[in-house]
């Protein structure tokens, strides 16, 4: 599939659905992006998906946390190995400190918020990304949930942007 936007608009339904649920698993997400086909140019589309991914109910972020890797880990089944790896790149995996950390970063964070620990980590350093999950840390939990909304939705951008 190229990464052409008009290409996107060309698609059949089920080839656009699986493209919009790599970027964001959620079916009424899918669906809501994929009913504005075809969109005039790419900012509608992008527009589209961002304001559609503002309003996760709790069911849907849920489901589509499953779909991303804790930070510092590899991608397994059911993740989007290829755009974790390539969002996660600036986590390096050979400083054996910073994996520690993260390692027990992301448990505090499962303990205190009982979800994985989510951040859009492309552009960002294994460092930053502590510093923010150690920041976050200190949320209470509807403010952390906006928080991994707001998160999840710059991801979903990102993972689109590149699709098309």
């Amino acid at each position: 599939m190229s990464g052409q936007f008009q290409d996107f608009n060309a698609l059949d339904d089920g080839q656009a659905r699986r493209l919009l649920a790599s970027c964001l698993d959620v079916p009424r997400w899918v669906e809501e992006v994929n009913a504005g086909r075809p969109y005039a140019d790419r900012a509608s589309l992008l527009a589209a998906a961002d304001a559609s991914a503002r309003t996760l109910s709790p069911e849907e972020l849920d489901a589509a946390l499953a779909g991303h890797p804790r930070i510092g880990e590899r991608a397994g089944a059911g993740h989007n190995a290829t755009a974790s790896s390539r969002e996660q790149a600036g986590v390096d995996a050979r400083d054996d400190e910073v994996v520690a950390r993260l390692a027990d970063g992301n448990a505090a964070y499962e303990q205190r918020f009982d979800r994985v620990f989510l951040i859009r980590a492309a552009g960002r350093s294994g460092e930053d990304i502590l510093a923010e999950l150690e920041r976050r840390l200190r949320h209470d939990d509807d403010t952390e949930r906006a928080e991994v909304v707001d998160n999840l939705r710059e991801i979903t951008l990102l993972r689109l942007e590149q699709a098309v």
